[in-house]
Order: structure tokens, then C-alpha cells, then sequence
């Protein structure tokens, strides 16, 4: 038997298990460092991931069922999406009524029916309070 396993075990099939050894360490070792580096990334503890991820396969797959789902940076523009949005939106303003969403063309309120604009006697579009003209047709604004 002996003779048989050292006919079958070359010094070629050994240098053959040694380097997949090798690579099998350092696909470990590299698999570590991306876990380090894509929880850095992700905005959550690295070294803690790093620890847990040192259990072999286990800790890998530990990680990657329970990372955030985003970078930290694309959390970050989804963030300011959202708040630039917001302030779109609020450069229209709400019904001083109801708080309903208003645009700039409207002159009622959708929801209450409330006036929320003058409107232009000539040509009838809606006018801002402030305005003394009608930029439309240069028809006096009442009252000024």
C-alpha cells in the first residue's frame, strides 16, 4: 500500500498540493482584506468585520448576508436627492389652508379650494402678492 501511495505521490503531484495550498491561504487572507475594506466603504466597524470574517468561509458569508446594502458615499447623494427634492418642492409652498402641495401656476388650492394667488383681470393669469404689474400684459395689479 505504502509503495502504491509513493508511486501515486510524485514530487510533482506534491509541488501540485502545495501551490493550491498556498493559493487557498491567500485567497483567505485576501478575502479578509476585502471585507476590511468594503465595510470601511459601507460606513460600518471594519475590524469587527475583519474578526468575524477570519472564520474560515463562515465569516465571509456571515458578512456579506449582513452588510448594508449601499456605500456610505451613495447613502450620502441619495440623502442629498431626497433633500434637494424637498426643497424643490417647497420653493412652490403649501396652501396656508390646508398644507397641501401647491405649484406655481395654480391659483385655488386643489384640496380646499382656497384662493392662494391673485389672478390678472386682463389676461387672467396668476400673479405673486407682490407683484404691482402683470408681467404677461402690463395691466395695474388692484389696489396699486
Amino acid at each position: 500500500m505504502q509503495e502504491i501511495l509513493a508511486q501515486l505521490i510524485t514530487p510533482q503531484v506534491q509541488m501540485v498540493g502545495k501551490v493550491f495550498i498556498i493559493f487557498i491561504i491567500l485567497l483567505y487572507i485576501l478575502s479578509i482584506i476585502w471585507v476590511i475594506r468594503d465595510a470601511y466603504l459601507r460606513g460600518t466597524f471594519p475590524w469587527l468585520w475583519g474578526i468575524v470574517a477570519i472564520i474560515p468561509v463562515v465569516g465571509l458569508i456571515a458578512y456579506l448576508i449582513l452588510r448594508p446594502s449601499m456605500f456610505s458615499v451613495d447613502k450620502q447623494e441619495q440623502e442629498l436627492v431626497i433633500a434637494l427634492r424637498e426643497r424643490q418642492l417647497e420653493q412652490y409652498g403649501n396652501c396656508p389652508n390646508c398644507g397641501t402641495p401647491i405649484q406655481k401656476d395654480f391659483i385655488v388650492c386643489p384640496s380646499c379650494n382656497t384662493q392662494v394667488r391673485n389672478v390678472c383681470n386682463h389676461c387672467h393669469r396668476p400673479l405673486e402678492p407682490d407683484w404691482n404689474v402683470c408681467p404677461y400684459c402690463r395691466t395695474r395689479v388692484n389696489g396699486r
